[in-house]
């Protein structure tokens, strides 16, 4: 049996918007059955949701949801982080690892009261701007906070793209550019879908469509997927 191939062969099509409408349909449908109740996912608190995404960099869910509402009773506004001592924050922050979050949260917060008035700004660009604030994180609160039309693509979300709809392109800048037009094209312009639909790409991700093993016999957009049409055989087996 041989492993499923990543190389890049062709320019990949984007997908129809029928396709897209189709893949929203069932995505959404099975995330509002199925998606994790998370609690970083019942507010739309700016600061509360910018807390648990630096949190979220390359640490488990599991232990993120013990160390969030205890950082958050310490720290429940972002004046009261500014103010902070980088000692009290790195305590704080203790058993976490990876300190640089901390420091650079410590960071963000202090030039956000000195620079935005004490107030998370609503646009991705100029969150990008900001201290340990990458592509992703600035789409994240722009998304799941503001509520604003941006994509969120992390690695859970860019392995569901590039299975369900490019299963022929492999990593690359080139590659990121059409996944990010993949992922733009699926968050709805207006309203209040532009959570729902990340929230349910990351989910998919987290939960069926892992690193190490598509369940596709769970996969709620199966009908929708290239790489599960093109490969019924070897879907159970971990992709290379």
């Amino acid at each position: 049996m041989q492993p499923l191939s990543w190389e890049f062969v062709k320019p990949s099509p984007a997908p129809t918007a029928q396709q897209r409408k189709k893949f929203k349909r069932q995505l959404i449908s099975w995330f509002r059955r199925h998606g994790r109740d998370l609690p970083w996912r019942r507010t739309r608190d700016p600061y509360r949701v910018l807390v648990a995404e630096f949190m979220l960099q390359q640490t488990q869910v599991s232990r993120v949801e013990g160390y969030w509402p205890r950082f958050l009773a310490t720290f429940p506004s972002i004046l009261h982080l500014a103010r902070a001592t980088p000692a009290h924050v790195r305590e704080s922050w203790a058993g976490l690892g990876y300190y640089q979050r901390a420091a650079n949260l410590h960071r963000l917060a202090r030039e956000v009261v000195t620079n935005h008035g004490g107030e998370l700004p609503p646009d991705a660009a100029t969150l990008e701007s900001l201290p340990g604030v990458g592509t992703y994180t600035a789409g994240a609160v722009a998304s799941f906070a503001f509520e604003l039309p941006e994509p969120a693509i992390d690695t859970n979300v860019a392995r569901v793209l590039r299975r369900v709809f490019h299963p022929e392109i492999a990593s690359g800048r080139a590659a990121d550019r059409v996944l990010h037009g993949t992922a733009r094209a699926l968050v709805p312009r207006r309203g209040r879908n532009a959570w729902v639909t990340n929230q349910a790409l990351m989910e998919l991700g987290a939960l069926v469509c892992t690193a190490r093993v598509m369940r596709c016999g769970d996969c709620p957009v199966l009908s929708t997927c290239r790489t599960g049409q093109a490969n019924p055989v070897r879907l159970t087996q971990p992709p290379r």
